[in-house]
C-alpha cells in the first residue's frame, strides 16, 4: 500500500523507500525508513498536505513528495516481527 491508500487515523509501517535523488534523501532524513511507524492525523480538504505522526513528531506532507513511493503495511500486521 502507499501514503494514497491509507485513512484517516490508520497506522502503518514503511517498508520500502522507493524514491531517489534528493526528495528521497530528505524524506529518509526526516525519519521515513524502513520500520518506522507512521499514522495519518488529518487530511487538507484539498487532500495535500496529509499530517502524519513519525517518531513522536508531527510532520506534513504533499502526496506527490511520497505517494507512491512510500510502500506501507497495516501496523497490525507488522506487530511480532
Amino acid at each position: 500500500m502507499t501514503l494514497d491508500d491509507i485513512k484517516l487515523g490508520q497506522a502503518c509501517r514503511i517498508v520500502r523507500v522507493n524514491l531517489g535523488g534528493a526528495t528521497g534523501q530528505r524524506l529518509m532524513d526526516m525519519g521515513f525508513t524502513p520500520g518506522a511507524k507512521v499514522k495519518v492525523v488529518r487530511n487538507a480538504p484539498l487532500v495535500d498536505p496529509v499530517d502524519l505522526t513519525l517518531r513522536g513528531y508531527h510532520v506534513s506532507i504533499r502526496h506527490q513528495e511520497a505517494g507512491g513511493g512510500l510502500r506501507l503495511k497495516n501496523y497490525e500486521e507488522t506487530i511480532g516481527r
